[in-house]
């Protein structure tokens, strides 16, 4: 048995050889027919052995169909990039990077080196994200929110360029692009009755269809551009993290190119635009990134974006098509919105059939009509624009400025060049966007409570508002078509979980206009109560964070209307209780104080993380002389070591419970 497994990871290491060559370096070594004996030999001693390797090539053929996309917390948060929305844009940035670097060495002894930026594509297809354990392929998700995303581990090994083992031994989070072959996706659908509209939409149809075998048939790649966890602090640039991908045969772009100047990162822009249509790959235009990581690390984050990179969009496409009929919705602020259907059209791989038209007045100023001939652009909008008209023997109709509501039959009014339905209480789209905003995940987060279930709920007893979320009673919810005992216990038990919200999720959560969640925190934050906030004047609330003169008026505004204040008030008579996180009283147990985590530990890193947070402390991902503890699991790496030769303070997991008095509160 030894020999025959001995046997098959010599195979499998010369079968991987081959994958990478002609996966990743488009440089075949054998024929077909040579790789093909080498295969059925792995396949033949897998079978005589019953035993498969769990990294054996022979595992991407597609395993069963899956029943549900499970969720997966990542092990470190994938932001997403900020754009730059034009060469002005681009500089300002660029200049921003600059003087940062500038300011900061005129305020620090220990320097950044002059700003080196890395240009590089934007690919076009769905992120995935890759965990790597002891060698071994251990996990695959989608980004999903950033912070969790859903399994698609069987979907992702289906992906020859995707290497099943890795010479890196430690745990590590590895992101890239799951994109289908322009190639590719001519051959499927020449071959295929079912033909694919567009390679965005089919590969990212393919990872998140619960048949793997399916994802297989696309013949999907990957190019992988960034490690977003490590265990070891072992990069000190962007191009470090390259020649690590590219030593672990991962795929990498040939288009990465290091610069100094705006002129060349303009002049990459240029070239990587003109060969575009070259490539196989959608791209929809190029990222640049500060290549240094300490000068990254010194940049840091916005609440979405890292201030040390941006995506440069490339100018819009534009094409022209039909306009075939426009709809009105009602969305939760009561606005009333046309929406253009439109004959369907390819613009840069993607198909459209809506269009925005962002009010009637814009109708009038276009000269938009049904049937018209139309010029649309698609540029950062997931939902494209219209432009105008253009000349066509079409026949026209005029689009006629709606006198009722749609979905209620209200008489509508106008306010400024908005349209709104004044039935706030009764009028169904409205009532369904704002619970459902109500219990989304930034708001309160009540799991199971999805805008079908809204809907069901209204139709059967007559869900309307607010409050009537945390009156609703077992025999309310089993009536629902679809739920059992345990779907109707587990979404009581979410309603419950959700009356003793942060602060910042409430605040979010009311829908008060323009106030996102970035500013719900920054509004929680300045108050650290709810009354404080509610009885907050215009004055004060223009001097924090973002907020200025419109934001601050219409805060006082929602917080003068009665009916929501009696909303609110009976929220709390509910039993719900919103918290200010940082409402602790005393000092906490660990302030100012720095910790490292390394090995396996008992509870999940970003728990433990989260908890030390709470409870004052700094985490950080790499041991120097201003820390003040490292936690030690099982398989402790390097950061043990260096903690030992700085003399600093070895805690287990345990000595640390004994430290702050549990970790359990």
């Amino acid at each position: 048995m030894k020999d025959k497994i001995k046997e098959m990871e010599n195979l499998i290491k010369e079968i991987d050889k081959l994958n990478y060559h002609y996966y990743t370096l488009d440089n075949p070594l054998l024929s077909d027919a040579e790789y093909d004996k080498l295969y059925d030999k792995l396949v033949n001693l897998e079978k005589e052995s019953g035993r498969v390797l769990p990294y054996s090539p022979t595992t991407r053929v597609g395993g069963a169909v899956l029943s549900k996309f499970e969720k997966h917390t990542h092990l470190a948060r994938l932001y997403s990039m900020d754009k730059a929305q034009g060469d002005e844009a681009l500089l300002g940035w660029f200049n921003r990077i600059e003087k940062f670097v500038s300011d900061y060495n005129q305020n620090n002894v220990n320097k950044l080196p002059e700003p080196e930026f890395i240009v590089e594509l934007k690919f076009d297809g769905l992120t995935i994200n890759l965990t790597y354990e002891n060698q071994n392929l251990v996990m695959a998700s989608t980004r999903g929110n950033g912070i969790i995303g859903e399994e698609i581990l069987e979907q992702v090994k289906t992906i020859y360029s995707v290497p099943l083992r890795i010479s890196y031994p430690g745990k590590i989070e590895v992101q890239g692009e799951g994109l289908m072959p322009l190639s590719e996706l001519e051959k499927y659908n020449q071959e295929n009755d079912e033909k694919l509209k567009n390679a965005r939409n089919a590969a990212a149809g393919a990872l998140r269809n619960l048949d793997p075998k399916v994802t297989k048939k696309r013949n999907l790649t990957a190019f992988f551009y960034n490690v977003g966890y490590i265990e070891e602090d072992i990069f000190k640039s962007d191009d470090d993290i390259k020649n690590f991908l590219r030593e672990n045969n991962f795929k990498v772009s040939k288009y990465n190119f290091k610069v100094k100047k705006f002129s060349d990162i303009a002049q990459k822009i240029k070239e990587i635009g003109e060969n575009r249509n070259k490539l196989d790959v959608l791209i929809d235009g190029v990222t640049i990134k500060v290549n240094d990581i300490e000068t990254r690390k010194a940049l840091g984050y916005t609440n979405k974006f890292p201030r040390w990179a941006v995506a440069y969009k490339f100018e819009a496409e534009e094409i022209s098509t039909t306009l075939l009929d426009v709809v009105w919705n009602v969305g939760r602020t009561a606005k009333v919105t046309p929406s253009a259907i439109l004959e369907p059209v390819d613009i840069g791989g993607v198909t459209v059939q809506r269009a925005t038209l962002n009010n009637y007045d814009d109708i009038l100023r276009k000269k938009v009509k049904i049937g018209s001939r139309v010029l649309i652009r698609r540029s950062n909008d997931v939902i494209p624009e219209i432009l105008g008209t253009l000349p066509s023997d079409n026949e026209t109709r005029e689009i006629e400025k709606p006198k009722t509501c749609p979905y209620c039959g209200s008489h509508l009014y106008q306010d400024g060049v908005h349209i709104f339905c004044p039935n706030t209480l009764s009028c169904v789209p409205q009532l369904v966007s704002r619970l459902t905003h109500f219990a989304s995940r930034d708001a309160m987060d009540i799991e199971g409570f999805s805008e079908k279930t809204i809907e069901k709920l209204m139709a059967t007893i007559g869900l309307k508002e607010i409050p009537d979320i945390y009156k609703l009673k077992y025999e309310d919810i089993i009536k629902i078509e679809g739920f059992k005992e345990k779907r109707t216990d587990n979404l009581l038990n979410a309603i419950e979980s959700s009356k003793k919200p942060h602060l910042s999720n409430f605040i979010f959560a009311l829908g008060i206009p323009n106030v996102g969640i970035k500013t719900a925190r920054d509004l929680a934050y300045h108050f650290k109560s709810f009354d404080k906030l509610k009885n907050s004047k215009e004055e004060e609330l223009v001097s924090i964070g973002d907020i200025g003169n419109i934001t601050a008026k219409e805060i006082v505004e929602f917080f003068h209307d009665e009916r929501i204040i009696g909303a609110v008030d009976e929220l709390f008579d509910l039993g719900l209780k919103p918290v200010y996180e940082d409402d602790n009283k005393g000092p906490k147990p660990l302030d100012k104080k720095t910790f490292v985590l390394t090995g396996t530990l008992e509870i999940p890193r970003k728990e433990l993380e989260e908890k030390l947070i709470t409870l004052g402390a700094k985490v950080t991902g790499s041991v120097s002389k201003n820390t003040d503890y490292v936690v030690v699991g099982e398989n402790p790496g390097s950061k043990y070591e260096k903690a030992r030769s700085l003399d600093i303070k070895i805690l287990s997991l345990g000595e640390l419970e004994d430290l702050v008095g549990g970790l359990n509160e």
